[in-house]
């Protein structure tokens, strides 16, 4: 397989954890270094593990997952984007929800990374070494993430708590696309 095959579906792979990292960069709490640093590693790191999973899987277990991996990523988004829109909408705000820590951060993690479990399963298939691919994948995730926070800062700067409905809205529509595309 080559570096722009690879690269290409690194590219793919990379757009929901872009997107999230977008809407979580509208947020106050988001801007820095280190949250920035925090979004991009695990998106990054998540999508280098699942091909290594979905790779080592084998058929068995992949067509189980597959089958429902779409339902899982579209409730764990939605779950995150209701609480984006609930704490930005709601008139005594309390603490933001950090997608940056904890499990929101997990959450988030895996659901933008389920469908990278389904192209380590495929290179198996394929014959093709996990390694590399994975490794790729995860530095353009992480690449597009850092990026995704910085474009969602000035956007939050500049469009305030409104932009933290749009983000929660934004998680929710990437989960609805992710199902209407499996079924």
């Amino acid at each position: 397989m080559e570096i722009l095959e690879i690269a290409l579906i690194a590219l793919g792979l990379a757009m929901d954890a872009f997107a999230v990292c977008i809407a979580a960069g509208t947020l106050e709490i988001i801007r820095g270094v280190r949250p920035t640093f925090r979004l991009a590693f695990h998106f990054g790191l998540f999508q280098f593990l699942m091909p290594v999973i979905g790779w080592f899987a084998g058929i068995k277990i992949a067509s189980h997952v597959q089958a429902v991996d779409h339902w899982i990523a579209f409730g764990l988004l939605v779950f995150v984007g209701v609480r984006m829109i609930r704490a930005a909408l709601d008139p005594e705000p309390g603490p933001q929800v950090d997608p940056s820590r904890g499990m929101t951060l997990v959450t988030l993690s895996v659901a933008t990374s389920i469908d990278a479990m389904a192209i380590g399963f495929s290179l198996a298939m394929l014959g093709v070494s996990i390694w590399y691919p994975s490794a790729v994948i995860g530095v353009i995730t992480g690449a597009l993430c850092t990026l995704g926070v910085q474009l969602g800062g000035r956007l939050g700067a500049r469009f305030g708590q409104r932009m933290s409905v749009v983000g929660g809205a934004i998680l929710i529509l990437i989960g609805l696309r992710i199902v209407t595309t499996q079924l």
